[in-house]
This record gives C-alpha cells, sequence and structure tokens, in this order.
C-alpha cells in the first residue's frame, strides 16, 4: 500500500533563483512598476449618438444599458465629460429626421452632424471630435450605399456612385470642423477619393481614419438599434470582410495606407485582437480598434445579472485590447474607464 502523501520523504527543493518570477508580482508596488501595457484616457475615443430636432432629446438604448441618442444638450453635456475626463475624443453617428435613397442628408452642409461638429467645436474648440462617414443612418434601405439592381436583376450596393457621395460627406464634415475624417462603408478605393477631395478643397493637414478591416460581425446588432441603421433587407457581406479572412485584412490595410489613411482600424476588437496584432506589426502606422456595441452589451447584461464583476472585465476587455497592440480604443465605456483610472492613479 502506498504511503499517504504527507508520510512521504522528500528532499527539500531548491527551486532555481531564475524560475522565481512571482517576486515582481506579489504586492501592487511590484505590479505597477513592472506592468508593461498601461492604458490612459487619452487612447479612448467615445461614440455618440446625435439626434436631429429638439435639442432636449435623449432616448435611452435598450439594448445598450446605459448609452442614449441625445439631443444637441445632451451631446454637449458629454462633450464636456469627455475633456473633462483627458479622452482622447468623441465620435458622432447622427440620426437625421428624414431619410431617402441616397442619404441625402449625409452630405447635407445643414444636416445633424455638421450642424453638431460646429456647435460643439464652438463650445469645446480643444477638443478632438471625429465624425464617421458612411450613409446607412441616411438611407431608408438601411444599407451603406447606393443600391441598385444589376445586370441579373439582383439588387447591390453600386460601388463607385456610393463613394461619390462619401466623398460629398467627408468634405462637408471637414468644412463643418471635424478633426477627423473615419470613412466606415467598406466601399472598394473610398480613402484614396475622399484624400483628394480633401486635399482639393483646402484640408490636407487633415487626418483620415479608416475602418480598414471592418468584418460582417453578429456583434453590430445594439449599434443598429442606436443608429436606426437595420438594413431592411438583406446584409452588409458584400462589402464587409468575412471573418474567416485574415490575409486579406493585410490586403485592404496595406491599400488604405497607400491611399492615405493616416490611422487604420480594425473592428471588432475582442474577436479581431490577431488582427490587431498583425496590423501592429507589419504596418507603421496608429493602429485603432473599436470595442463595438455587442461587447459593450454582452459585459453589461453579464454584470447586471451579478455573473461578473462590471468594471473589473471592463478594464481586461480594454487592457486586451491595448496589449494587442492599438493604440486609439473606441469604446461606450470610455467614461467609465477613465474614471477608473483616475481613481487608480
Amino acid at each position: 500500500m502506498s504511503k499517504h502523501v504527507h508520510e512521504l520523504e522528500i528532499d527539500e527543493l531548491t527551486i532555481p533563483a531564475s524560475s522565481r518570477t512571482r517576486r515582481t508580482r506579489m504586492t501592487e508596488r511590484h505590479r505597477s512598476l513592472v506592468r508593461e501595457t498601461v492604458l490612459s484616457p487619452s487612447n479612448l475615443i467615445l461614440p455618440l449618438f446625435v439626434v436631429e430636432g429638439k435639442a432636449s432629446f435623449r432616448k435611452p438604448i435598450d439594448s445598450m444599458p446605459g448609452v442614449d441618442q441625445l439631443g444637441m444638450d445632451g451631446i454637449l453635456s458629454q462633450s464636456e465629460a469627455a475633456l473633462k475626463a483627458g479622452l482622447g475624443g468623441i465620435i458622432l453617428f447622427g440620426i437625421p429626421e428624414h431619410k431617402d435613397e441616397f442619404g441625402s442628408e449625409a452630405y447635407n452642409h445643414q444636416g445633424v452632424i455638421q450642424n453638431a461638429v460646429r456647435e460643439i467645436k464652438q463650445r469645446f474648440p480643444e477638443l478632438l471630435v471625429a465624425t464617421d462617414v458612411c450613409l446607412c443612418e441616411y438611407t431608408d434601405h438601411g444599407h451603406c450605399g447606393v443600391v441598385e439592381r444589376n445586370r441579373n436583376g439582383e439588387i447591390e450596393i453600386v460601388n463607385d456612385k456610393t463613394v461619390e457621395l462619401l466623398v460629398q460627406e467627408a468634405v462637408s464634415h471637414a468644412e463643418a470642423g471635424s478633426d477627423l475624417i473615419c470613412p466606415s462603408d467598406m466601399m472598394d478605393g473610398r480613402v484614396g477619393a475622399i484624400r483628394d477631395a480633401l486635399d482639393q478643397s483646402g484640408f490636407e493637414s487633415l487626418p483620415i481614419m479608416s475602418y480598414s478591416a471592418k468584418y460582417a460581425s453578429g456583434l453590430y446588432g445594439p449599434f443598429r438599434d442606436a443608429a436606426g441603421s437595420m438594413p431592411t433587407f438583406g446584409d452588409r457581406r458584400s462589402h464587409q470582410m468575412d471573418v474567416a479572412n485574415s490575409d486579406e485584412a493585410m490586403r485592404v490595410v496595406q491599400r488604405d495606407i497607400e491611399e492615405g489613411a493616416d490611422i487604420v482600424m480594425v473592428k471588432p476588437a475582442i474577436s479581431s485582437l490577431d488582427i490587431i496584432r498583425r496590423v501592429r506589426e507589419q504596418f507603421l502606422v496608429p493602429v485603432a480598434a473599436y470595442q463595438v456595441s455587442g461587447e459593450y452589451s454582452m459585459i453589461k447584461a453579464a454584470a447586471q445579472n451579478g455573473w461578473i464583476d462590471e468594471d473589473r472585465v471592463m478594464m481586461e476587455s480594454l487592457t486586451s485590447i491595448k496589449r494587442a497592440g492599438a493604440s486609439i480604443i473606441l469604446t461606450y465605456f470610455a467614461l467609465e474607464a477613465a474614471r477608473i483610472r483616475s481613481r487608480d492613479l
């Protein structure tokens, strides 16, 4: 019969000094001293949904607890909070009063985004205001561009006609005072066309942050509730990337850089950490990642059910995105994360 473990005669252990990696993990003083990845509020951009019409408008988004559609009063309040928290900036998504086949309110010089940018920059000129350039929030069919039937009678999004409208939208944002133009449509050639148009319009110094590797993900549902951009038919797989492809992402990122993108974005973040790392290692440009609505809502829902510690998981998720290589993170948690970082300092 074998002896119990406590009865065994075991020589005294001698663990090599080189194996004792716990020494710098024993206390928070040591952990903070050697921490490799530090998340700062200045790394974070807060997405905001601005609604045209009544300035005092506020409507909670059921699928995104803690996030609201906001009129101008709320947008200004959130802008001030972002500035005081030391965030890297905000990014605006517009919800117009009227939609049509061609998303004409997207490039209306008196449109919801254009007016919001002017007002924010007048009140808070030092705040970085980025603007999303796409048509999906403005079309009555919810797609990202001009929809036509091809020679086979099938409905498709027409690339070049869409790009022409995106160029108008981007220039109108620039003229309103946007600090960062962010095309998210995934049409071919739109970065180069927007860069040329901005340069010709006198905005040579205005940078572009391109949604370069934007996957056709199932994590965008809550955003489509928030922005009112759910397609009335079909889906967006003809232009957003197949989630199975990694090498293709590198080709698209390279193309966008060659066309003039100053910052490239990977979206969604948490299911694309490998892509973020590849982009960071392969290209010498800043990399952004979007912690999208589904990521946010999953953490919120689990926390509300008492299954996880919301603050801890939120910070762990954001830190993992930064650790993967993103220097900029778009997140609905931006103000909450900034609060935690300020508390911990």
